[in-house]
């Protein structure tokens, strides 16, 4: 069947996926709970009732606020199909933030995830004017309506007819969704996309799962727009979506799911390419040996070209080592999408060869959010692959990557002078990062215009990609380069303990706590080499010349990491203000 409306993705699983036994399944304890494709569209049209008997109307702001769950998933599509705007926010952002978007928006009726949330939120909802109802997921206070209690309401106050003229008036570029940025360059902006905007966006990767390709795994934010326009995804194929909250429990859920297809972010994929490598250190000389050769070969595979003397070792090092990793990380996988920053080559390289493949792609939110991706047959390591099909690329002024098509955004919401400032008046939209294109036309992202600083000599230095080269270290979990206006470049480093620890043991030093560890002359020597031998890829103004070791956690709870996992510099600037004039006195 046709899809012109997010929505038409339920007759469609109904049509073509009917005997599908689970649409969507979520972890509850132990238990993977599952639901069907009845029993899911039954509760997405009960959704669309009790929003209409509550007086929710066509172009009404529905908030979501919560984490990955079907309930999301229910309340974003029950809005969509009676004309209203989907509005999801993200459950671990500021309460400022939360402030900011939800007055903007104007939402009519706000879905709240839980009970920690929920007191999080109470003190700023007085202040939104237009707010009618508030229903929690899963808070047992009875404070407010909860989700069975809403779903109740639908199924007392049925109105078919209705809903159904509701359905038919939506059209393709009707705003389906306001979709808030995440805020690391300033205060967040509603980006409004159409149903066609995301619609084509799925259509056009909808070639990069194999065919056999039927378990999602799904555990970055459902509110994003990359994991969100995926889920639309696995189910226009008719696949099973896993939901994962617990970060802490992905590795477990591999193994019990077996997933076929899922998303990441490269630091993710480096942390377990980090544990592998850690792994061999305790082996036997001859074990050691072989792991690490296969290692080697495992960096050095290329997409095409494989010599017979390489096919051999490939064999060789899956059957003694390669499937053994795979046994561990668990999953059968088909492909694994990688966005959100750069991978390396050798990282995705590695990956392929050992049975898990990595497609890496890029985009925005302001463009639904692909832009250009690798493909199956199209597919390049070091690049972003080729523009998605009915979009254009070109490389503007100071290397801006710029965007134009059907991908495009229709606007930021309530802000016409911000959208007439990126989208230009022809049509093409500045997306801020930097980039060139290879002969072959596949694209190659650089860094972020914002990022760029120059230093007291007037030289330009890119943080980002000094940033990734000594991301390479296993030493390093989290590393910001700085040096705006001063005379070399230094760097605030984070160190990854949990390599840090096993890398001490093996030299037998006493491992007592992270604070006192980074003090300790032999790991600021190891550290130190590493840096050194890294900075070596890049010119003298660009190396990093001094850098502080720190103890503390970087994450989204404390304002370091945005919810997209992008670190927030001027954060970073303002929290570590003495550290950073201690490097450059």
């Amino acid at each position: 069947m046709k899809i012109d409306r997010l929505f038409d993705l339920l007759d469609n699983y109904a049509e073509n996926y009917p005997h599908q036994d689970i649409v969507i399944s979520y972890r509850t304890g132990d238990v993977w709970q599952k639901i069907g494709v009845n029993e899911y569209i039954d509760k997405i049209n009960a959704a669309s009732f009790a929003l209409l008997h509550l007086g929710i109307s066509p172009g009404d702001k529905v908030g979501i606020v919560s984490g990955n769950r079907p309930e999301w998933n229910m309340i974003d599509f029950a809005a969509m199909q009676i004309g209203a705007i989907s509005v999801p926010v993200y459950p671990n952002i500021s309460q400022d933030d939360y402030r900011h978007i939800l007055n903007h928006a104007e939402m009519k009726i706000i879905f709240i995830e839980g009970r920690e949330l929920r007191k999080k939120l109470e003190p700023i909802l007085p202040e939104m004017k237009q707010l009618r109802e508030i229903i929690t997921f899963s808070d047992a206070s009875g404070k407010y309506k909860s989700f069975d209690d809403f779903i109740e309401l639908g199924n007392q106050n049925p109105q078919t007819e209705k809903l159904e003229t509701l359905k038919q008036a939506v059209k393709g570029n009707n705003t389906a969704t306001i979709i808030y940025t995440s805020g690391t360059t300033g205060t967040q902006k509603g980006v409004m996309l159409s149903h066609a905007n995301i619609i084509n966006n799925f259509m056009n990767v909808a070639d990069i799962p194999a065919k056999w390709s039927n378990k999602a795994l799904s555990f970055l934010p459902v509110c994003h727009a990359y994991e969100r326009m995926l889920v639309y995804l696995y189910h226009y194929l008719g696949m099973s979506i896993y939901y994962v909250s617990n970060l802490g429990a992905i590795s477990q859920s591999i193994k019990e799911v077996n997933p076929t297809m899922m998303s990441c972010v490269p630091r993710l994929l480096e942390k377990i390419y980090n544990k592998l490598h850690a792994a061999g250190a305790t082996l036997s000389p001859i074990q050691k040996a072989i792991y690490y050769w296969a290692f080697r070969v495992a960096k050095r595979y290329e997409l095409s070209g494989k010599s017979v003397w390489y096919k051999t070792c490939l064999k060789i090092a899956d059957k003694l080592v390669y499937k053994k990793w795979r046994a561990a990380i668990g999953g059968h996988f088909d492909i694994v999408v990688s966005g959100g920053s750069a991978i390396r080559h050798e990282i995705a390289s590695f990956f392929s060869a050992i049975g898990m493949p990595v497609y890496e792609g890029y985009g925005l939110s302001e463009t639904s959010p692909v832009i250009a991706v690798n493909r199956r047959k199209t597919r390049k390591y070091g690049t972003v692959g080729l523009a998605l099909p009915g979009v254009e690329i070109k490389i503007g002024t100071r290397d801006e990557i710029l965007c134009r098509g059907h991908n495009v955004m229709q606007g930021y919401y309530k802000d016409p002078e911000l959208t007439a400032q990126i989208i230009d008046s022809d049509g093409w939209l500045h997306t801020g990062d930097t980039g060139k294109i290879d002969k072959e036309g596949y694209l190659i992202i650089t860094g972020r215009l914002k990022s760029l600083f120059k230093t007291s000599f007037g030289k330009y230095v890119n943080p980002e990609l000094v940033e990734a080269k000594l991301n390479e270290s296993p030493f390093i979990e989290n590393i910001v380069v700085i040096g705006e206006n001063r005379k070399f470049a230094a760097a605030l480093i984070v160190p990854d303990f949990a390599y840090l620890r096993n890398w001490c043991e093996t030299q037998g030093i006493e491992y007592t706590s992270d604070s006192k560890i980074i003090t300790d002359t032999e790991v600021k020597k190891a550290i130190g080499d590493e840096i050194n031998h890294l900075n070596s890829n890049f010119g003298d103004y660009e190396q990093v010349k001094r850098y502080k070791l720190l103890a503390d956690e970087w994450s989204i709870a404390n304002g370091i990491f945005s919810p997209t996992m992008k670190v927030k510099r001027k954060i970073i600037a303002q929290r570590y203000f003495d550290a950073i004039e201690e490097l450059f006195s």
